[in-house]
């Protein structure tokens, strides 16, 4: 690249630094091939120092120095002094009890700095759980009450499934309503659901337990089977018991009932032959069950059993035995006991009572004539009648040999 012609008007050069006007000095310098005569023109200040240059700018020795760069010296920075901030509030932080300083910075603007730290966030969460664990403390003792009371009665496991309330503090009140919802106790204490459904009104957990221990009581001393008291699963629950208080039976009741359960257990071959007889769908165990059952009044219970009873008697004495005839006796209020006293009057009666009356061509003088004379049944006024015809008949007919004998069958109430 050829080299600028710094002489040239035409490029309008001006050097860094001017060369300063100097007196001329002229130097002869001599080359290869000819010499050239060099004029000092000016003066170039370079990084190293000033240099002389002629007119082109060119040193004495032909190199053209290269003019040291002015370095501008930048305006100087006024420094401005930071106005203080000034405190114009203090107030204390209602949620942390931190006291905060409010400062103004003189611009318009305002900045809080914290001057002591403050203790209420703190206070209030220890406050927190203090009381949270005053709650639980208050629920634990709930819940032993509870558990203590269940526990007497063997049924402490239905209260720990409300042991997982105990954090929430509830009441011993608290805790029973809970309780009262689980299906273990819901299980345990049937009865008082179907109280309610037949308009009974529910019983506490003492009562209840209280009528169970009675129940049980009066069939163990009367030697009733253990399967009727015997508890049906772990949480306690006996069905007979159950089905006695869901229909509001009472003990002296339910005592009624297991007496004559106890009649049928200790009955003699003839009643159970008339148990197999009058009600073929009962044998004495089904007729315990069948006593038990709240379903069955105690006075159906008692109709039945006495004219198993009935029945019993009448067999053994080799009277006719039907359901019928031994129900109707019952109704009339004649017991057991009282025809087993009587049955072997009435199988005499019977006999020489139906003899005669075919002899002498009288009505029929059946077995329920002979009942309904001995027994003064209703309806025995007239069955009299007819026992004193025959006794004529056959006091007139044998007057002379009716002896001491037959006034002693009279006496018995025997023809």
């Amino acid at each position: 690249m050829a080299e600028l012609d710094r002489d040239n008007p035409f490029y309008d050069y001006v050097p860094a630094n001017p060369p300063t006007e100097t007196k001329a000095t002229t130097v002869t310098t001599t080359g290869s091939t000819a010499s050239r005569r060099w004029t000092k023109a000016g003066v170039v200040e370079t990084d190293d120092g000033p240099v002389d240059v002629d007119a082109r700018g060119k040193a004495a020795d032909g190199s053209t120095p290269v003019p040291a760069i002015e370095l501008a010296t930048p305006p100087e920075k006024k420094v401005v002094e930071p106005v203080p901030a000034k405190l114009i509030s203090t107030y204390t932080d209602p949620d942390t009890g931190d006291i905060i300083d409010v400062y103004d910075n003189g611009d318009g603007t305002t900045f809080e700095k914290i001057r002591k730290k403050g203790t209420l966030a703190l206070d209030r969460e220890r406050e927190k759980k203090d009381a949270l664990e005053a709650k639980r403390l208050a629920g634990k003792s709930a819940y032993d009450i509870l558990y203590a009371e269940f526990d007497r009665y063997g049924l402490g496991s239905l209260v720990a499934d409300v042991e997982s309330f105990i954090k929430d503090g509830l009441s011993e009140a608290e805790f029973t309503i809970k309780l009262r919802n689980t299906p273990a106790y819901q299980t345990r204490f049937a009865a008082n659901a179907k109280r309610i459904a037949n308009g009974f009104a529910a019983i506490d957990e003492a009562t209840y337990v209280g009528l169970e221990d009675k129940f049980q009581s009066i069939m163990q001393n009367y030697g009733m089977p253990e399967k009727y008291y015997a508890r049906a699963n772990k949480l306690g629950v006996q069905q007979y018991f159950e089905d006695a208080i869901s229909k509001n039976i009472d003990p002296v009741t339910f005592e009624e009932r297991i007496i004559e359960g106890k009649k049928v257990i200790d009955a003699n071959k003839t009643t159970l032959d008339a148990i197999k007889q009058f009600y073929p769908s009962l044998n004495d165990g089904d007729f315990l069950s069948y006593v038990l059952d709240s379903k069955n009044a105690i006075s159906d219970i008692q109709r039945k059993v006495t004219s198993a009873e009935i029945g019993g008697a009448q067999i053994g004495a080799g009277l006719g035995a039907t359901f019928a005839g031994a129900e109707e006796l019952a109704k009339a209020g004649i017991t057991g006991q009282a025809y087993q006293k009587k049955a072997a009057n009435i199988a005499e009666d019977t006999l020489r009572g139906g003899q005669l009356a075919s002899i002498y061509k009288q009505d029929p003088y059946t077995q329920q004539t002979a009942e309904a004379n001995i027994l003064n049944l209703p309806g025995s006024v007239a069955a009299k009648k007819q026992t004193d015809k025959l006794k004529s008949l056959e006091e007139a007919a044998f007057s002379g040999r009716a002896g001491a004998g037959a006034i002693a069958r009279d006496r018995a109430g025997v023809l």
